[in-house]
């Protein structure tokens, strides 16, 4: 059994600018508005009306997309 956890860095969504210049806020919002047709749901997760984004798991959609 592997016994490593996974540690990654939850970003409010809000926030994510003071964290990465890309992608701004605006384009954000977009993909996690679209995110039941683009798989960025893999990317976030919800705590009631806040939106957090999994650091680690963005770069690796973002990878995945051919992106930055």
């Amino acid at each position: 059994m592997n016994d490593e956890v996974h540690h990654t860095r939850l970003i409010p969504a809000t926030r994510w600018p003071d964290y990465h210049p890309w992608p701004p806020i605006g384009g954000l919002r977009h993909l996690i508005f679209n995110a039941e047709k683009n798989g960025f749901g893999a990317v976030i997760r919800r705590c009631g009306r806040r939106v957090l984004v999994d650091e680690a798991a963005f770069f690796e959609w973002a990878n995945a997309q051919g992106g930055a």
